[in-house]
């Protein structure tokens, strides 16, 4: 093969098992692996990209010379010399810490045994149970000297009733529609989860729902458990801070961002109180690991701190773009995708308020928990989110439960508001297993911890309004 200035090879091989339980009833088990490679080449200030899984030597020749057409074709005629980027030549490896596992026939049983416990009224009229199963192994080797090898365990649980009488369906699940309990490692994310037990205590809160009186509408206190602080993270800071949707990349396809690179080190994003970190070590979050891949290595990085914007989610390329610096966070779903700017562990770092604390803080409010719908603008600025649960809080207590509790706001006046951050105890760590970016599309794992977060004065309203 004729010298180049840079070419890499990224190997992915992955597993994944779903184990669905629905209405007592089996369903049809769903196993798949797919294996293949990557192949990047920079030459003469191009850049070029090839996939295979044909993983011969025949296969990986025709890939490479592919991705060499690509670079010779583009070289001259992007908007960034791609050969002046830095490369990794990090070595290492970085696996999933250990966890325990369950046999198929085990988890069958644990699942049939959770679905039963949902039939505890005629009024339940849907319930299903699933553990979904992943193992990862990727392998990332350069011209820069790169070598890096890693190895991941993901269990992702769910579980979902619905309700129903007359004319109000209400739904209720563990962690929500979007599988938030998902976490690396193995059967012991059950037991984090709260999975053990869940179909009894979910079917009694979607049957609570149905004869709860609609959420009412006004401007009040708004008490977010983590369920919903996943989600409320997740579209109003980190996509928003996604460096290659920030420079236009997604503007035709998922939108831009009302972040503009000059906001960065003097924006006020929120209140003081607002802290966030992009942290791809926390030992079993979802999308925890050791070097993006790109071969850039992870580490712990404030994006906002006190409220003020500091840095973007952007990877090595974003950052030779836009002359900025970012963190490790250029990603691909897998080995037929390029690694684009994504979101991986994003944090709210814990406050010092007891969740007692602020309840009693509050003289008119609602508690909200459990993402159930979202909607947010192409620049996600202005957003309307609804919630599977909500209580109402009044005069320092919590009161009714309420059904179909919603609220909306504008990203930057909404995270302002921020008034009271829950401290460790209130904590808890999430995470979205499908989260769709970029062309061809890509769905990717992103983690998300959150303590409990009190907002002042937001604009709420029930399913009525």
């Amino acid at each position: 093969m004729p010298a180049v200035d840079f070419c890499s090879l990224r190997f992915v091989d992955e597993c994944s098992e779903e184990v669905l339980v629905r209405q007592n009833i089996l369903q049809p088990m769903h196993s798949r692996r797919s294996s293949g490679a990557m192949l990047t080449v920079i030459d003469q200030g191009g850049y070029g990209y090839a996939a295979t899984s044909d993983l011969s030597q025949h296969g990986l020749h025709a890939a490479i010379q592919q991705a060499m057409r690509w670079a010779s074709i583009s070289a001259g005629k992007s908007v960034i010399n791609f050969s002046k980027i830095p490369q990794s030549s990090a070595v290492g490896s970085y696996s999933s810490a250990a966890g325990g596992s369950l046999s198929r026939k085990e988890l069958i049983h644990l699942l049939m045994q959770e679905s039963v416990t949902c039939q505890i009224d005629t009024r339940i009229v849907d319930w299903d149970a699933s553990i979904s199963q992943v193992s990862t192994e990727q392998l990332f080797i350069s011209s820069a000297g790169a070598d890096i090898h890693q190895q991941f365990q993901y269990l992702i649980p769910n579980l979902s009733v619905t309700a129903n009488q007359g004319a109000e369906t209400q739904t209720r699940s563990l962690g929500g529609q979007y599988n938030g309990f998902c976490r690396q490692g193995g059967i012991e994310v059950l037991q984090q989860a709260g999975f053990y037990g869940a179909g009894k205590r979910v079917a009694t809160e979607a049957l609570a729902l149905l004869h709860a009186p609609n959420c009412p509408t006004g401007r009040m206190d708004l008490l977010l458990l983590p369920e919903q602080m996943m989600l409320q993270i997740h579209e109003s800071i980190g996509h928003p801070l996604e460096l290659d949707r920030i420079l236009g990349d997604e503007r035709n396809f998922a939108g831009t961002s009302f972040v503009r690179p000059d906001m960065f080190g003097h924006f006020r994003y929120g209140s003081e109180l607002l802290n966030v970190t992009y942290d791809p070590g926390m030992e079993a979050q979802f999308a925890s690991f050791g070097w993006d891949d790109d071969g850039s290595i992870a580490e712990k990085t404030w994006l906002i701190r006190n409220g003020i914007l500091e840095k973007p989610l952007g990877g090595a390329l974003s950052q030779a773009r836009a002359g900025m610096t970012g963190v490790a966070n250029s990603r691909a779903c897998n080995w037929n995708r390029p690694p684009i700017d994504r979101m991986a562990n994003l944090n709210i770092e814990a406050g010092s308020s007891s969740l007692n604390d602020m309840i009693a803080s509050v003289e008119y409010g609602v508690l909200m928990d459990t993402n159930v719908s979202w909607s947010i603008d192409d620049s996600r600025n202005k957003f309307q989110f609804g919630c599977e649960y909500g209580q109402m809080i009044r005069q320092g207590q919590l009161a009714e439960l309420v059904r179909n509790p919603n609220y909306r706001g504008i990203s930057e006046n909404f995270w302002r508001s921020l008034k009271m951050v829950g401290d460790s105890s209130t904590l808890a760590v999430m995470g979205i297993p499908y989260c769709g970016k970029g062309e061809p599309s890509q769905l990717i794992r992103v983690g998300h911890a959150s303590p409990a977060c009190l907002f002042e004065q937001v604009d709420v309203f029930g399913g009525e309004a």
